[in-house]
């Protein structure tokens, strides 16, 4: 034991002394961070200008609840009694109007007397098309036939559900092809 207590004054003498030399970093640390303090000066910008909002009145009552099921119940369309443009809803689809007709392809003719028919080729399947067969998904209806070309009405349903015709035509592959 009496070993033990030789030892424990000089232990502390060394921890005295190695505290005494954090004494005088502590005092560095502690200059050089009042003189850094002496040139900082602190700025705050200024907030952006708060501009006030329009007041807009809102007028509830007057407007369906948001919750309502009779929003779920579609609008029927008024038929317009102008008597305008419609295609035939009730008559038989012809088996070219399940396709568009960019997908068709005119690849040749057949002429009887004055009797022409286009050979129409869709699906490596090839049909004959002559005038009043009706061809592609706007309700074409062929016009006229010639050996370089098709002749197509189309009846297109505009935004406003209005029918309007217009007019395409699908040319012989060989014409297409020298077009491009």
């Amino acid at each position: 034991m009496r070993g033990s207590m030789k030892r424990t004054p000089m232990f502390v003498l060394l921890a005295a002394f190695a505290l005494g030399g954090c004494a005088s970093e502590e005092e560095n640390i502690q200059a050089w961070m009042a003189e850094q303090a002496k040139n900082m000066r602190g700025s705050v910008k200024p907030l952006p200008e708060i501009k006030p909002f329009p007041v807009v009145e809102y007028d509830a009552d007057a407007l369906p609840t948001p919750f309502s099921t009779a929003r779920l119940v579609p609008e029927t369309r008024q038929a317009s009694t102008g008597g305008g443009l419609r295609p035939d809803l009730e008559r038989r689809r012809e088996p070219l109007e399940a396709y568009p007709l960019e997908s068709l392809t005119m690849v040749g003719v057949l002429i009887q007397g004055n009797q022409a028919d286009a050979l129409i080729r869709v699906d490596n399947t090839v049909h004959q098309v002559r005038v009043g067969n009706y061809m592609g998904q706007n309700f074409g209806v062929v016009t006229r036939v010639t050996e370089t070309e098709v002749m197509l009405r189309e009846l297109v349903e505009d935004v406003n559900g209005d029918w309007t015709e217009r007019t395409s035509s699908l040319l012989l592959q060989e014409q297409q092809e020298a077009r491009r």
